[in-house]
């Protein structure tokens, strides 16, 4: 069976998204053990290669929603991510 190109982008995308999650998930978890800390540049690259899976992270373990001005910046690379995303769609669609 081939995997089209769709279903190969599809699942980059779900990876992405898997690590952008597991992203937060990880700082945090270092964050409360006192331990060594993921750069905030790496968390906002994982806002723009896996946006929405960051944005479930950072929201369900409630990591830096509070620090500014982190909380902008993340916001906009989510906000660049989703408009990459239906601009690629729109791309397939046409």
């Amino acid at each position: 069976m081939l995997i089209s190109t769709l279903d190969k982008a599809l699942i980059a995308l779900l990876i992405a998204e898997a690590a952008g999650f597991l992203a937060f998930a990880w700082d945090k978890r270092k964050a409360k053990s006192g331990l060594w800390r993921t750069p905030e540049s790496t968390l906002l690259l994982f806002g723009l290669i896996g946006g929405l899976g960051a944005w479930m992270g950072q929201h369900l373990m409630r990591h830096k929603t509070r620090k500014e001005p982190f909380r902008t910046r993340f916001g906009v690379m989510v906000s660049l991510h989703l408009i990459l995303l239906l601009a690629g769609a729109a791309r397939v669609v046409l």
